[in-house]
């Protein structure tokens, strides 16, 4: 096949306008229209208000060329869009190719009798997606998301663009992904659908070929497999009208794992279809990891079971949920994104959830799941409003959608479910959206996510489990968030103002979302707030808040928790440790309950703008507290304290394969460091399971006079080499009688990293280690030291820096600073 890319230099300007501008494809007219300093940045103060004309307007793109000569000599020639967001008039030398109205499709036309050799102009016209939904929400109105943009359902373009309870209303317009011409004479690959079997310790690969384009004498198809370590494995397969499938056996298969369970080794697949013996017609070429994987739904105590089994082993889902990365997507780059998908396995992250109001991703993304090990909860892009699924037209969309998109990702080792959709069978249920009005949409609902979408998804992709909605009970509107079967999302402690400890009432059978707010870092803040600004309830901060009463539960729960903070930048603090300890309580409450919750999925770990948000990582991929707890949290083996005081109970709770054996360390002590009491234990962790170490009553030792200068030390070790540590209190944490730690660094550097060792005269609570003008990744942060204990930090070297700078810069900071004056 011979390809000419369309991508590069264009020009564009806005329907009835004479001038054009350049622009650059892939892009959007936002990005476009921002390079030539003709919009503010959407993201900075409340520019986003400011350019909401442009999603209004009608835009359009056009691009003159020469088709290549190899082009030309081929007997079929078809313009490839990947991606047009989303309605768009597309001519090509004033000949009507067609029209488009979904951006989550492939679009291809012949045009074999229009192009031309020497001067060609391809004009893509995009009608506002805003008028287009005001339009049909006049006509009947939808229940949708009360921060978006009314009407999003009726169109086929990521909800989220058209705001949300953490994004700006900033709907992208453009080609959005490649664009070309594709030329080949005979027969090609349609689809090439691989499998696997595994059996007696091998594996065996088919492929199906479904070809198009007339048939031709002396077609063969060859199915070659390459291991990670070099062997290769090679079948070649005659093609027929009859037959169009190959397949090989692969002994002493390296099988895939997700992370923390064993390796990632990919095999690459290609598979060629050839006519004669040189002339190559078509190429496809795939990443395959050699695996297994289940939904388990079995009876058990408690009701039925919802448990991922990758090759026979059960899996603790450990992750995140993922939105968009970017408003305008095509900002993302290769280096970004594996900064996010990367930090999400150094947490020990093993699923991340694409969520439904978002896109499905790009090869890329999925690429970097598989290299990872990060299993992929698939959403379907539908959440949290009634659809259009009654109208015909709407239906052939969006099976055309699903259909090139599953066939596209069924492959992927790293894909573990599809999801029907998010939230919306829970709106059905208790979002009052049963009423006369829509008892028709109801019924479409039903009919669509129970039976024809679940028919399309298993009959296209048989291999991976499908599940209707989120959160389910796999009962048709019938308790979806309940704990007897199906995954749960629980709110009650964000939206419901409840306590964290609520979390510990909530014993779900998978818990795909639950989360707490924080502000990201005072450097991002920067970037959109100017310092007059920089206060909870400013117009700006605001204006960076897309949950209704957002700030004011943060500080609401913050009061429940810790000291008034004596300035902003402590504020900021506060709000990140408090989102970290929030959703630890909650993680480890149920990694706690193993046998019965299989697995807990965090919102959200990334942003697509700056914003007060669920996430762990910001809008530039900085690590927020969370994150760093979630590398705690989720670490394969997890030393865990249920507190009630003055009741102390210690777990481990172990991922490995095998059982571990260890000693625990424990202490009781005052905040200064006098010990009351301390004890050794023998630890035996049994693998995949939690096991209880010890109960502990102090109520001899703990009295209402010293309970706030108190605290419970527990500590791993093996074999002398310190594990983890967790630490636990008598009294809230803004009652402690903390005292100023007096923390002190001591720098040393190995080549390019930095070793810090930390050390106070008391107790420092949730210890917080930054550069001053660097960004850096801590091997810790944001942790607990006691006193008599020496932190032993590491991280890269900041580029440029010598050990004297990196000294200077360092700033360490605990929960005494953020109320402390003297």
């Amino acid at each position: 096949m011979n390809v000419q890319s369309l991508a590069g230099e264009w020009r564009f300007r806005q329907a009835g306008s004479q001038e054009w501008l350049p622009a650059i494809v892939p892009g959007g007219v936002h990005t476009d229209l921002l390079a030539l300093g003709q919009i503010p940045d959407p993201f900075v103060g409340d520019n986003e208000k400011k350019v909401q004309w442009v999603a209004e307007a009608d835009w359009e793109y056009r691009y003159q060329f020469a088709a290549a000569s190899a082009i030309l000599s081929q007997s079929h020639i078809w313009l490839v869009c990947d991606g047009l967001d989303t309605l768009a008039t597309v001519t090509l030398n004033g000949k009507l190719l067609g029209e488009t109205n979904n951006m989550f499709r492939q679009y291809r036309w012949d045009v074999q009798d229009i192009l031309q050799a020497n001067e060609n102009e391809l004009l893509i016209t995009f009608a506002s997606p805003v008028q287009y939904i005001t339009e049909k929400q006049a006509e009947r109105p939808l229940p949708g998301v009360s921060q978006a943009i009314p009407g999003s359902p009726y169109l086929r373009k990521a909800p989220c663009q058209f705001g949300w309870d953490w994004g700006p209303q900033l709907p992208p317009i453009g080609i959005w992904k490649e664009i070309r011409l594709e030329a080949k004479a005979g027969p090609r690959l349609a689809d090439v659908h691989l499998r696997q079997n595994h059996a007696d310790g091998q594996v065996t690969v088919s492929a199906a070929l479904t070809l198009t384009g007339p048939m031709a004498e002396g077609l063969t198809a060859t199915l070659q497999i390459v291991a990670p370590h070099g062997e290769e494995f090679v079948v070649e397969t005659a093609v027929t009208p009859q037959i169009h499938n190959s397949q090989l056996t692969i002994h002493n298969p390296h099988l895939w794992w997700p992370n923390g369970y064993g390796k990632q080794p990919l095999y690459q697949v290609l598979v060629t279809l050839r006519q004669g013996e040189t002339t190559i017609l078509d190429q496809r070429s795939y990443q395959l990891g050699l695996r297994t994987i289940q939904l388990r739904q079995d009876p058990d105590e408690w009701g039925r079971s919802f448990e991922f089994v990758v090759n026979g082993v059960p899996i603790f889902a450990k992750g995140a949920n993922w939105i968009p990365a970017d408003s305008f997507p095509t900002r993302i780059s290769d280096d970004y994104l594996e900064a996010l998908i990367r930090g999400a396995a150094k947490t020990h992250q093993n699923m991340l959830r694409v969520w439904g109001g978002g896109f499905f991703e790009e090869e890329r993304f999925y690429d970097l799941c598989d290299k990872y090990g990060i299993l992929v909860w698939q959403d379907y892009i539908f959440s949290c409003s009634v659809y259009p699924l009654d109208n015909p037209d709407f239906l052939e969309n969006v099976r055309l959608e699903v259909d090139e998109n599953v066939r596209r990702l069924r492959h992927r080792a790293s894909l573990a479910l599809w999801c029907g959709n998010n939230e919306m069978e829970w709106g059905w249920a208790d979002w009052g959206w049963t009423r006369p009005d829509l008892a028709d949409m109801k019924a479409a609902y039903d009919q669509f996510f129970h039976h024809t979408l679940a028919d399309w998804s298993t009959t296209i992709d048989p291999d991976t489990p499908y599940w209707p909605s989120s959160p389910s009970s796999d009962t048709p509107f019938e308790n979806p968030n309940g704990q007897i079967q199906g995954d749960a999302h629980y709110w009650e402690v964000w939206h419901g103002r409840k306590p964290f400890t609520a979390y510990r009432n909530q014993f779900p059978r998978f818990m795909s979302e639950f989360g707490f707010q924080a502000l990201p870092p005072l450097a991002t803040i920067k970037t959109f707030a100017d310092e007059i600004d920089w206060n909870m309830t400013s117009y700006i901060m605001e204006r960076h808040q897309k949950n209704d009463s957002g700030n004011s539960l943060m500080v609401g729960q913050m009061l429940d928790t810790f000291r008034l903070p004596k300035d902003f930048d402590s504020l900021v603090y506060l709000s990140m440790v408090l989102q970290a300890e929030g959703i630890r309580y909650g993680v480890e409450h149920w990694r706690r309950a193993r046998e019965r919750v299989a697995g807990t999925l965090y919102w959200q770990l990334n942003d697509c703008w700056p914003v007060a948000s669920w996430s762990s990582l910001d809008y530039f991929g900085r690590w927020k507290a969370l994150h760093y707890a979630a590398r705690r949290f989720y670490a394969p083996l997890l030393l865990s304290v249920e507190d009630a005081p003055p009741q102390q109970n210690i777990y481990i709770t172990s991922d490995l394969l095998e059982a571990w054996q260890g000693d625990l360390h424990w202490y009781l002590e005052t905040l200064a460091g006098e010990q009351l009491a301390s004890g050794t234990i023998p630890v035996a962790a049994a693998p995949l399971a939690t096991t209880p170490l010890a109960d502990f009553d102090f109520a001899d030792e703990v009295t209402d006079a010293n309970r706030r200068d108190l605290v419970f030390v527990a500590q791993l070790w093996q074999d002398e080499k310190f594990v983890s540590q967790q630490t636990a209190y008598f009294a809230p944490t803004k009652h402690l009688q903390l005292t100023n730690p007096d923390l002190t660094a001591v720098c040393q550097q190995n080549n390019n990293q930095l070793h810090i060792a930390i050390n106070g005269r008391s107790l420092a609570r949730l210890v917080e280690l930054s550069f001053a003008g660097a960004d850096v990744i801590f091997s810790d942060n944001y942790f607990d030291l006691p006193n008599g204990r020496t932190a032993n930090i590491t991280c890269q070297l900041p580029t440029g820096w010598t050990l004297a700078q990196a000294q200077a810069a360092l700033r360490i900071r605990s929960i005494y600073d953020s109320f402390a004056t003297g």
